[in-house]
């Protein structure tokens, strides 16, 4: 018998999530952090997808890819949180293979569907600055549900083969994850069998979905200065401009975090690892505290009906 004895799933002893190794005395007080930062993502999601529902001027394509943006990040939220506080406050590590694998599918699902999300609403603004006399025309009710229905078809039919991969491999005695949440490549490191097929399979993923999100994302928005460029008032160029200022700030906001953890995931050997952790934290949860912030604050629709929703009646 090998020193790395390897099992099965069918009966591979649970994983070990991980907080801040070290400071396992102050987690009930860090956990004051993530109460503070999940209460602001639930709420103002929430409150953006109530105001959007109840508000019938607001049923436009710009607030409906907004009020999709708020589903994925309460998806994250909500699939991340349960194992979060269970691990901060009761110390509670251990989470059965089968659960931390629903729980990668669904982070996955998320994640891409809000890639998907932002290059949808990247078009949206062009089609509104380049041809707004026919902009409702050409995004129709209709045609925005389809989008959204081909964005969660194409985050599940491509997340789906990771964790079927996953249930393919043997793992080692090795079982402590590295987050207090489980992801495809902090898995994928606890096998010892070959694992190469999930991990080329997940960097064609990653080039083929997020990698491709972005260069049209930046097209779109390339296409979009030219033609604001082209317009002769000043003032109406900032005015096209400020409509996407909103979209702009919601892209950097997942895509910095997103290549700040892919850069010290691969260059990072020295780095310590409690920056690996809060990484890890910063792309996962930056995106739905922040998003809200700034489409309440850079958008007077969405502001006023907000407040209008609070006013006593």
């Amino acid at each position: 018998m090998t020193i790395m004895a390897s099992f099965n799933n069918s009966h591979f002893r649970p994983f070990l999530l991980t907080g801040f190794p070290g400071l396992e005395a102050f987690h009930p007080q860090i956990s004051i952090v993530f109460c503070f930062l999940y209460l602001i993502a639930i709420l103002g999601n929430g409150t953006i997808l109530v105001v959007i529902w109840e508000e019938e001027t607001l049923h436009q394509p710009m607030f409906l890819f907004l009020s999709m943006l708020a589903a994925s990040d309460l998806g994250i939220c909500i699939t991340t949180l349960p194992t979060l506080f269970k691990l901060f406050w009761f110390n509670a590590r251990e989470i059965n293979v089968d659960a931390c694998l629903v729980q990668m599918f669904f982070i996955h699902v998320f994640s891409l569907m809000e890639s998907g999300i932002l290059l949808s609403m990247a078009f949206d603004r062009y089609v509104a600055i380049s041809n707004p006399l026919r902009y409702t025309a050409i995004l129709t009710n209709s045609v925005i549900m389809k989008i959204g229905l081909g964005l969660l078809v194409r985050a599940v039919s491509v997340i789906f083969p990771g964790p079927w991969l996953i249930k393919q491999m043997k793992f080692c005695k090795t079982n402590v994850l590295s987050h207090s949440y489980c992801l495809h490549p902090d898995i994928i490191k606890l096998s010892c069998s070959d694992h190469r097929i999930s991990s080329i399979t997940g960097l064609i993923i990653i080039i083929s979905t997020f990698g491709m999100d972005s260069l049209l994302i930046l097209l779109s928005y390339l296409k979009i200065l030219i033609i604001v460029l082209s317009i002769a008032s000043q003032k109406e160029q900032l005015k096209a401009l400020n409509t996407c200022v909103s979209h702009i700030c919601a892209v950097l906001l997942v895509y910095i975090p997103m290549l700040g953890v892919s850069i010290i995931h691969r260059f990072g050997k020295y780095v310590p690892p409690v920056i690996h952790i809060i990484m890890g934290y910063v792309y996962l949860l930056i995106p739905p505290v922040l998003n809200p912030i700034v489409y309440c604050t850079k958008n007077h629709e969405i502001r006023t009906h907000i407040i209008r929703l609070f006013q006593p009646k």
